[in-house]
């Protein structure tokens, strides 16, 4: 690995520790030129679905339009950032553990509702409004019983 401070080729490995979760490596490492440190990580690349959305097209999976949704959904509203963060890798290990190549953004946005519903029900409501389109306050009154299910 090149030595991102003066491009030497040449880099040492100085320590490697596992992550908690066992599915990173971080490694510390030393310039052979220049002798400074830096850190690397080293994750498996699995590649996520590609996406179908309503009108056909298919685009690559977005992790940002992802937690865009879920920043827009949870805005203001007092859920930390950690229980987000779960919530979006539990999105993304239900996509992968499905082992397919393309999924509907239909799929996905239900996914996402899911998981709103059990970190904020301001949240679900914010979010279910737009992806469902309602079109009035009975659309509102109905998601709204539908949560006391």
């Amino acid at each position: 690995m090149r030595c991102p401070f003066c491009g030497h080729p040449d880099t040492q490995v100085a320590e490697t520790r596992l992550s908690e979760d066992g599915a990173t490596v971080r490694r510390r490492r030393r310039c052979t030129a220049c002798d400074k440190r830096f850190t690397t990580y080293e994750t498996a690349e699995i590649r996520l679905p590609t996406v179908v959305k309503q009108d056909g097209e298919r685009q690559d999976f977005s992790l940002d339009k992802l937690r865009e949704g879920f920043r827009r959904a949870l805005h203001k509203r007092p859920v930390p950032t950690e229980l987000t963060d779960e919530a979006i890798n539990r999105v993304i290990q239900k996509l992968l553990a499905l082992g397919e190549r393309e999924v509907t953004s239909r799929y996905i946005g239900e996914l996402v509702m899911n998981e709103l519903k059990r970190l904020d029900k301001v949240a679900y409501i914010r979010f279910a409004s737009v992806y469902k389109s309602f079109q009035d306050v009975d659309d509102f009154r109905d998601a709204i019983r539908d949560l006391d299910k």
